[in-house]
């Protein structure tokens, strides 16, 4: 099951990290308690869309950018549990059937 929070804990958490800034730069630039950014980076905890603009404007960047790259990551984790059709050997499937 793909959890909404946990990848955009993860692409909050990578984005910091490639800045080489810490957990404690980033809430106290957000103004939000360390412990609270950690369990979202994590994705224990969901964002509210003030917090998010708030770890956003810490991290000066977009939120349309850290959604855009989440909605990236969903798209990936669909598409490699989308269900396989096997079709047996031999058999034609038109196109429609598909």
């Amino acid at each position: 099951m793909i959890v909404l929070r946990a990848e955009l804990g993860e692409v909050l958490r990578s984005t910091r990290a490639a800045q080489g800034r810490t957990l404690r730069d980033v809430s106290q630039d957000a103004a939000i308690s360390l412990g609270y950014l950690s369990e979202i980076e994590r994705g224990e905890k969901e964002a509210s869309s003030e917090l998010l603009a708030a770890v956003c404007g810490a991290l000066e960047v977009p939120m349309s950018e850290v959604l855009a790259e989440v909605a990236a990551r969903v798209a990936l984790a669909e598409a490699a549990t989308a269900p396989v059709v096997l079709v047996p050997q031999g058999k034609r499937v038109s196109a429609s059937a598909a």
